[in-house]
């Protein structure tokens, strides 16, 4: 069953964020992720208008796309935004039993 990463993003500083996102693609990929959404256009519907950019990243499991964010290489590059270059929030969520 998929999982989906989600995530919400703030980039205070583009070059250092980009450090981060130069590396993701290739990482993501080696757990068999698909990316269906990616700093596109985007409205927010209700609720606060804190994050500027959204993400949303299918995985073929949950426990492909827990892996994925706790491998030592995601570590290494998350490095890059956590040092104040961005505030992301993520959230992964199993398909669930409905989207079978």
């Amino acid at each position: 069953m998929p999982a989906y990463w989600l995530s919400r993003c703030i980039i205070n500083d583009p070059v250092s964020y980009k450090k981060y996102t130069d590396q993701v693609p290739a990482i993501i990929a080696k757990y068999g992720a698909k990316v269906l959404a990616r700093g596109g256009k985007y409205q927010i519907m209700e609720g606060p208008e804190d994050f500027k950019r959204f993400v949303v990243l299918e995985f073929p499991t949950f426990e492909a796309a827990v892996n994925c964010f706790q491998s030592e290489e995601y570590k290494a590059a998350a490095s890059n935004r956590r040092n104040g270059a961005g505030i992301v929030e993520n959230v992964i969520v199993d398909g669930g039993e409905f989207t079978k």
